[in-house]
């Protein structure tokens, strides 16, 4: 949880890197903003944890375009993607946010619900305007955390103690 733009996008993306080098099985998609030098919105990549490459998922509507910028056929190849290489052996799965198009039953809605079935524990942003859908989808298995790195992974490596 955070008030600021893009904090949560930096701190998943430290957070992945942290644990990636630590040996853990880390999976999922981390947001990369771009910004652009041309007075337009900054571009928005995903990148595919944990081999790194990147789907650009945010469309040019043109300059003073206010409409939704998402390109949901890219999204929708990124979830593929990530889903491609999750499975049991998954240690965590890191999504960038649970945004309107997972809200709406889409993006990456059924892989983080296969990832709790599987017992993968799962780390992702949201935000207040999809806090309610979020809050149905997962039935009160949630937990909320604050957006530092340091509650993160201290989250994540609680998970790993014996009881």
């Amino acid at each position: 949880r955070s008030e600021h733009r893009g904090v949560g996008d930096i701190v998943l993306s430290t957070v992945a890197e942290r644990l990636i080098a630590q040996g853990v099985r880390v999976h999922g998609a981390i947001q990369v903003n771009r910004d652009r030098h041309d007075g337009r919105r900054c571009d928005m990549d995903i990148r595919i944890l944990p081999e790194g490459s990147e789907i650009r998922v945010s469309q040019s509507l043109g300059l003073g375009a206010r409409g939704c910028r998402l390109d949901s056929g890219a999204l929708e190849m990124a979830v593929a993607r990530v889903g491609a290489s999750f499975g049991p052996a998954a240690d965590l799965l890191i999504v960038n946010k649970f945004g309107k198009q997972e809200a709406c039953g889409a993006g990456f809605r059924t892989l983080i619900g296969e990832a709790i079935t599987l017992g993968v524990p799962v780390l992702t942003c949201v935000n207040a305007l999809n806090q309610e859908a979020f809050d149905q989808f997962s039935a009160g298995l949630q937990m909320r955390l604050d957006a530092c790195e340091t509650t993160l992974n201290d989250w994540y490596m609680s998970l790993r103690q014996p009881p």
